[in-house]
């Protein structure tokens, strides 16, 4: 099997209980609240833990779900935080141009020249679009806009990303306003 096969995909995260008949708060992860209930059985990360979806309403900005194997709000109680997961191949096929996030996570990140920056560890997005977390070898993380501009070329099958920054991008120096040319002096 390739890693890729049994690579584990975070659907949601398990809050707290809801009422006393176990059903419990699930936070979703992706574009549709109600998405992780498409793929049949869901499972703690490794394994051990196994839940069937019985039912799940949308309730503001948490999905109301009852599982299988929670009958009470005891034992609801014990699975807040609890991450529940789909083994990637359970995913469909995304078109060209379109990516998991758990497919970039981990993927080393060269700049034009194929001078290696980092590595991916993880997608983010803060509410104005998603950005690429790199990990450098020496130094802190940082952020880069995830748009054709920033990443003009991603090659999932040998690993690697192209990040094209802009010249000191990565300087700890503020720029100086007195050598703008967009100065309003002028």
């Amino acid at each position: 099997m390739s890693s890729k096969e049994t690579q584990k995909v975070l659907m949601a995260k398990i809050g707290a209980a809801h009422g006393v008949r176990g059903e419990v708060r699930v936070k979703p992860f992706g574009d549709d609240p109600l998405s992780f209930t498409d793929y049949g059985v869901l499972t703690t990360k490794d394994g051990k833990q196994s839940f069937e979806v019985v039912s799940a309403r949308v309730q503001k900005t948490v999905v109301v779900t009852k599982f299988k194997e929670v009958t009470d709000r005891n034992r609801a109680e014990e699975l807040n935080g609890t991450e529940l997961y789909i083994d990637r191949d359970q995913l469909p096929e995304t078109d060209e141009d379109e990516f998991y996030y758990s497919d970039l996570n981990g993927l080393d990140v060269k700049d034009p020249q194929g001078e290696p920056l980092g590595k991916i560890v993880a997608v983010q997005d803060f509410g104005a679009g998603d950005l690429l977390e790199i990990r450098p070898k020496r130094g802190k993380t940082f952020y880069i806009p995830f748009t054709r501009d920033f990443v003009p070329e991603i090659n999932l099958d040998s690993g690697f990303v192209v990040a094209d920054l802009p010249e000191h991008y990565l300087s700890d120096e503020k720029p100086d306003p007195e050598s703008s040319t967009d100065s309003p002096d002028r």
